[in-house]
């Protein structure tokens, strides 16, 4: 069967205004047929549902796009090992989202878009197994890392330098899986804030969120010497290493982390773009790795950092909210652009550069990572 994007974006369409219950129906539906593998998930599953119909959403709406929807699988399946899933998992989980789809898609259902789906879901589970399979001969399915910092920069940031036990390779702009000790099976995001370093250490930003088990757990009870689990690296917002073009770079809250490593990247490597840094947050107090930032920009005359504030009518500095400051500026539309932060502030940056000429192909955008 050959693959039809149409098809199955048509029949996704309709599923998608329903998709606290069509995901709620699916895990329902993969759990009584397959009991054992709840055990598999974590205790709560709020999260996972949520990012269950993110991945569903960004696969189907690629399809159109093979060679950065094979670079998202294969991601994906690396990045499974973790959980212990192995190649007749997926079966199991294919059969409870085609249920769900027909379910969820009963007025458009027709055989022709069962056919549709079941090929691109064979097509989409035989990159992941395949991707698994190939990293299984050289990579952990996870790895051990020794908390050897911790610093408290605000009551509700932390910065942690960890040692995983093996060489874990990546790219600057990437985030991993994080699982603590006191909550097994329950992974959050956070992403690498610092270049690939020669003792292989990595930095993490985490802001603690109300109700956060993994991120208020890194803040308030993680301690140096204690383990973590890390997952494989994943994430798509990658320097452009051969661009020569000046860098815009918008960071909200502790989505400076992959801007960070990104700019510490630039430079190592010896290159001299002009790089505008705008580092947002609500009060000056929360501007957490400002002073970090400010020895770069001191030792790299190329930087400009400029911190801006949005909540503090006092501050004496740059007030405003980030998707609005970028548009102070001289056109942006020759930068490359890197945005990361909460939902949010990168759409609305995103929509305002783009109205003001940068190519949407020149805006790198990630959304920050953690419990949110």
């Amino acid at each position: 069967m050959s693959l039809n994007p149409r098809l199955v974006k048509e029949s996704f369409s309709v599923v998608e205004p329903m998709a606290d219950k069509a995901t709620a129906y699916f895990y329902g539906r993969l759990f009584a047929e397959n009991p054992h593998l709840r055990g598999m998930f974590p205790p709560a599953m709020d999260v996972q549902r949520d990012r269950l119909f993110g991945a569903l959403t960004r696969i189907v709406w690629s399809l159109d796009s093979p060679d950065s929807l094979a670079a998202f699988l294969g991601q994906l399946g690396r990045d499974h090992r973790k959980y212990g899933v192995i190649a007749e998992h997926y079966t199991a989980v294919g059969n409870a989202l085609l249920a769900t789809i027909r379910r969820f898609a009963a007025d458009v259902w027709n055989h022709e878009i069962e056919a549709a789906w079941v090929s691109a879901y064979t097509a989409a589970a035989n990159l992941m197994i395949e991707s698994a399979e190939s990293d299984a001969g050289v990579s952990p399915a996870w790895w051990l890392a020794e908390v050897i910092d911790h610093e408290l920069r605000h009551r509700d940031i932390a910065v942690l330098t960890l040692r995983p036990t093996q060489r874990l390779p990546f790219t600057p702009g990437q985030y991993v899986n994080v699982q603590t000790p006191r909550w097994p099976r329950v992974w959050r995001t956070f992403s690498i804030a610092n270049a690939p370093r020669p003792d292989n250490t990595l930095t993490l930003h985490v802001r603690s969120v109300p109700g956060g088990w993994v991120s208020t757990t890194l803040i308030r009870h993680t301690r140096v010497g204690d383990t973590l689990m890390l997952g494989p690296p994943m994430g798509t917002m990658a320097l452009r290493e051969h661009s020569v073009r000046d860098m815009l770079c918008v960071a909200g809250g502790t989505g400076l982390a992959p801007l960070k490593a990104i700019i510490e990247s630039v430079i190592a490597s010896g290159r001299r773009p002009n790089i505008h840094l705008l580092y947002g947050a609500r009060t000056a107090e929360e501007l957490y790795d400002l002073p970090d930032l400010i020895r770069m920009e001191a030792s790299f005359p190329w930087l400009r950092v400029l911190p801006v504030v949005s909540d503090q009518p006092a501050y004496d500095g740059m007030r405003g909210n980030l998707p609005e400051v970028t548009q102070r500026f001289h056109s942006w539309a020759e930068h490359d652009v890197y945005v990361c932060g909460p939902p949010l502030m990168v759409n609305e940056t995103v929509r305002r550069l783009q109205i003001d000429g940068v190519p949407l192909a020149r805006i790198h955008r990630d959304v920050a990572h953690g419990e949110r």
